[in-house]
């Protein structure tokens, strides 16, 4: 759309929000200057966008309802074929709704973006299809990925499909129930916070967060550049290895990625656990909404890792208990200025920025009482934070988080994995559609302690289902070093070829 010369009361506006007292002879002398400027966005407005072609046919699909989607967990069905043959040949891949899909329906969970459609494929569409998977639907997660529950989608709560009733964790809620119920092989999930992680934990299945940087998250919708994370859940480690095997490497455009190491990573995955050392970090039990079954399965797990062959010993990081308070500037003023009044993208990076989505995404300012309560909440505080005090605070916890890294770092050195409780509680009865904002809000944060920190550090982290307890999953959480997936993927092939997990 053109761009026109700005008026004179415009101008007069912008200047008093600006605190310049200018005249009527300066507002008209400014005009004047910035004529020029306008017709070169106007030079750049005629040129054709550098969007990356699509190449595999489609069609839009459509909205499951009744017994097809008994979970609310899709959001589109729909079949893109990939590749005749390559490593995904034959498996069903269900793609979270934040990442784009050419030609399909996106709405990240939010009703202000109902009715977008992207008009290009995520890098990681185009690696699953040209690898030889089929994506069979885009999974519904939570309002614009802002809650570690399953209720805040528009179009309202998924369920675990362990338990009717019960959160399947978010944001990645649909993508980790669709696999939990079987309904596809492996799913693709987002992780700023937890996300996929959190979801992973409360329904039972394998969720990896790569190493940052990893996976490219170019053609997905950011929430905060230093925290956003995609990657592989699934039912099996096998397959999560595999997809991240495919996923994985620069794709040259997304600047999250620098230094980049791949492997192999089904390669390794019967190697076993003799000579492997594992730090279980105190500071990962006992929170105060720990639940004892919780505690008590992982540290059993943490036995049976040692009955395998591994070296497992306790070990204390006291920086850990405070990354969570490290990452609330960080997610909470990133996500403020980069999703929400950065039009979902924000400046200063050389990314891929989808401008239709841009576009679409500024009318929530004419609808944000439709947001949820999350969402509200997060943009309301960050907003209120950079009036009052500027970005001093996302700078100060950038900084202070070098020695959180450092911390981690220092343990890894001695060992080769860290482990400790994905989530500190089980999944938890969704919120009453009458529950107030103050459950609704706790529903959907209260489960995040252990698995923030690892977001603003940037280790590899997985959940690995270890349990049950009460007919619901016990998940624990390992971390490993900077782009070593492959070390955390042996001890949780191990582990999961060792019992059935659903009968510790």
């Amino acid at each position: 759309m053109p761009v026109s010369k700005p008026t004179q009361d415009q101008l007069q506006a912008i200047a008093q929000d600006m605190g310049l007292s200018l005249t009527n002879d300066d507002i008209k002398s400014f005009a004047g200057l910035m004529a020029p400027y306008v017709d070169g966005y106007n030079a750049v407005d005629a040129m054709p966008d550098n969007l990356p072609t699509v190449n595999n046919p489609r069609t839009p699909g459509y909205r499951p309802s009744g017994t097809e989607n008994r979970y609310n967990a899709w959001y589109i069905k729909s079949s893109i074929k990939g590749a005749p043959s390559g490593k995904l040949s034959g498996k069903r891949v269900v793609i979270k709704d934040n990442v784009m899909v050419a030609g399909v329906p996106m709405m990240n969970g939010a009703s202000t973006l109902e009715g977008y459609v992207p008009e290009i494929d995520a890098t990681i569409v185009e690696r699953i299809l040209d690898a030889g998977g089929e994506i069979v639907g885009k999974a519904h997660c939570e309002y614009f990925c802002l809650s570690g529950g399953s209720h805040t989608n528009a179009t309202g709560p998924v369920h675990n499909p362990r338990k009717m009733g019960y959160s399947a964790g978010g944001s990645s809620s649909g993508s980790a129930a669709l696999v939990a119920a079987g309904e596809v092989d492996m799913a693709i999930g987002g992780d700023q916070g937890g996300s996929i992680r959190m979801p992973a934990s409360f329904c039972g299945i394998y969720g990896m967060k790569p190493t940052h940087g990893l996976v490219p998250y170019t053609g997905i919708m950011p929430i905060e550049i230093y925290v956003d994370h995609t990657g592989p859940m699934t039912a099996s480690v096998t397959d999560n290895a595999l997809l991240l095997e495919v996923l994985a490497g620069p794709d040259g455009i997304d600047p999250r990625q620098y230094n980049v190491r791949t492997d192999d990573y089904t390669a390794q995955l019967a190697s076993g656990m003799t000579g492997l050392k594992i730090g279980v970090v105190q500071e990962g039990f006992g929170h105060d909404n720990s639940e004892p079954d919780v505690d008590a399965k992982v540290r059993a797990a943490g036995q049976r890792l040692q009955a395998l062959g591994a070296k497992v010993e306790d070990v204390s990081i006291p920086w850990h208990a405070l990354g969570g308070a490290l990452w609330l500037p960080i997610g909470v003023e990133g996500l403020t200025q980069t999703m929400m009044w950065g039009d979902g993208y924000g400046f200063s990076r050389p990314d891929l920025y989808v401008t239709s989505l841009m576009d679409f995404h500024r009318g929530w300012r004419q609808r944000a009482d439709e947001m949820s309560e999350t969402t509200k909440l997060f943009t309301m505080f960050g907003t209120y934070i950079r009036q009052q005090h500027g970005s001093r605070y996302y700078g100060k916890a950038m900084n202070i988080t070098r020695q959180l890294i450092a911390a981690y770092d220092q343990v890894l050195s001695e060992y080769d994995l860290l482990m400790m409780p994905t989530t500190p509680i089980k999944a938890t009865p969704l919120p009453a559609p009458d529950a107030s904002r103050e459950d609704y809000v706790a529903r959907a944060l209260e489960m995040i302690g252990n698995t923030a920190p690892f977001d603003i550090s940037h280790h590899p982290a997985m959940a690995i289902p270890c349990g049950m307890s009460d007919g619901l999953p016990v998940s624990m959480m390992l971390v490993g070093k900077h782009f070593d997936e492959s070390t955390i993927y042996r001890a949780a092939y191990a582990f999961e070829q060792s019992e059935d997990w659903t009968t510790l």
